[in-house]
Order: C-alpha cells, then structure tokens, then sequence
C-alpha cells in the first residue's frame, strides 16, 4: 500500500501525459479518473490540489485545471437565487432532513438544466481544461458523486475529470469508507493505493 505522499505526488506527472489529457480508452470509455484517499487525509489533499492547481496553471499554455468544490457550487446557486437564507431558516425550524429535498429541486439535480452542472460545462475549453472536482463529503447527502459523474460524462466528453474522493472506489462509490453512494463502473483509479 502506497503512503499518500506518494500517491499524491504521482498525480502531477499523470494528469499531464498527453494520452490522459486527450485519450478515451479503447472501449471508448470516459476520461474520468477517481483519487480514492482516507477521509483523515483531507486538509492534505486540499493543501496538495491547491499546489497543483497553482502550478500547473501558472507554467503550462496548453493545459489548465479547472476546480469545483461542489460543496462551493451548491452554496452559489442558492445564493443567486436568493434562496440560501430560506435554506437557513428551514433548517432551524424543522431540521437537516427538512432541506434535502428542496435543496435538489431548486438546483434541479438530475434534470436536463442541473444547475451545478451547468456551472462546471459553462466556461470550460474542450481538450485544455482539466476538471478538478472536489467538496464531495461536503455537499453529500444533497449532490451525491455518482449522480455527478453520471450526468457529467455526456457533457465533458472531450475534458479529462479527476474526482477526488475522501473514501474508497472500487466499483462503488463508498464515501468515508462508510456510506455506499452507488456503483460506478465508468471511472479509473487515477493512483492506487
């Protein structure tokens, strides 16, 4: 078993092979990478993606990651539509449980204009840009990684995606270790562990 520095350090030289960055694989598959690390790991990994980010958009012309913490995104779609305060307010008067569902329907998860996917697809160069997703335990039960991925592989088919997932990936999604989010077969392990 690799130590996450390692692995973490293994992620620069990957991400910038020109086969990840333009490649689908021969069963024409995805470009969808998954960065599976202990949830203990996280200020880390974070410390160690705002590194990456820095660097490599700061020294390279023809590749740029682009990050979203979904966590961030959700945040933002409630405060344009002026619904952020309501959330709040719902909260304190019935509960977490109360707002899950309301929350989904006004960021219209899982429809044709989901807006957090609209957030990722809308500035993004095809065959540049490097999507770097992060704030997965953050925004988890409301934007669940599977239900991302799913409606994003048919929107980013030409950019390279990196989840960075604070659990285990195998052929599901178990966040935290804990929580099975769903099966997902599409994705790779960017650097096992």
């Amino acid at each position: 078993m690799m130590n996450l520095n390692k692995r973490l350090d293994l992620i620069e030289p990957k991400i910038l092979e020109k086969s990840f960055r333009t490649g689908r694989g021969t069963a024409n598959e995805v470009n969808f990478w998954i960065f599976d690390y202990d949830p203990e790991d996280e200020m880390a990994v974070r410390a160690h993606i705002e590194f990456l980010v820095n660097r490599i958009n700061g020294k390279n012309d023809d590749v740029r990651i682009v990050h979203f913490d979904l966590y961030t995104l959700m945040l933002d779609v409630l405060r344009s539509k002026n619904y952020l305060d309501k959330v709040k307010q719902m909260e304190q008067a019935k509960g977490s449980d109360a707002i899950i569902n309301p929350i989904k329907r006004t960021l219209r998860l899982t429809e044709d204009g989901d807006l957090i996917i609209g957030k990722i697809v809308e500035n993004l160069k095809p065959e540049q840009d490097i999507i770097f997703l992060t704030g997965i335990g953050k925004a988890w039960p409301i934007v669940r990684s599977h239900t991302i991925l799913n409606n994003l592989h048919s929107k980013v088919d030409k950019n390279p995606l990196v989840m960075f997932f604070p659990g285990n990936y195998t052929n599901e999604l178990r966040l935290f270790g804990e929580i099975t989010d769903d099966n997902y077969y599409r994705a790779f392990k960017l650097i096992e562990r």
